[in-house]
């Protein structure tokens, strides 16, 4: 796929997937004329950029965590910037009371729409009387 059709489908601008391409989060084959090709599979590594990104995390650091989050494999740490595993932790823990948030409101939610459907159940006898 072109880059445009590659951002249309991620939400991300072109000019900010050839930021990640001179990065080397993502690596296009290019065509015989020249033209970039995206396989699909960069449709969902773009996602997991993405969300790093807004994490805060730097495209330096987000190239050595990308193969972790695309398969299995051993994990090399090598010229560890301070401070990395610290905010590393940091985002951990954001996204875990993020998640811890988000079970809350859906748990809610789901109650709310039992109780809907208990009173959508309720109503036609209630008017029967």
């Amino acid at each position: 796929m072109r880059i445009g059709e590659l951002s249309k489908k991620t939400g991300v601008a072109s000019r900010m997937l050839r930021y990640y391409e001179e990065q080397g989060l993502i690596s296009p084959t290019r065509l015989d004329n020249g033209y970039r090709d995206y396989q699909d599979y960069l449709i969902d590594r773009v996602g997991k950029i993405r969300g790093l990104v807004d994490s805060g995390i730097p495209s330096r650091i987000i190239v050595d965590i990308l193969p972790c989050l695309d398969q299995e494999q051993d994990i090399v740490v090598r010229n560890v910037e301070p401070g990395l595993r610290d905010l590393l932790a940091q985002e951990r823990d954001r996204m875990s009371q993020k998640i811890d948030f988000l079970t809350q409101n859906r748990d809610a939610i789901t109650k709310y729409i039992a109780a809907l459907d208990e009173a959508a159940t309720e109503a036609p006898l209630a008017s029967a009387s």
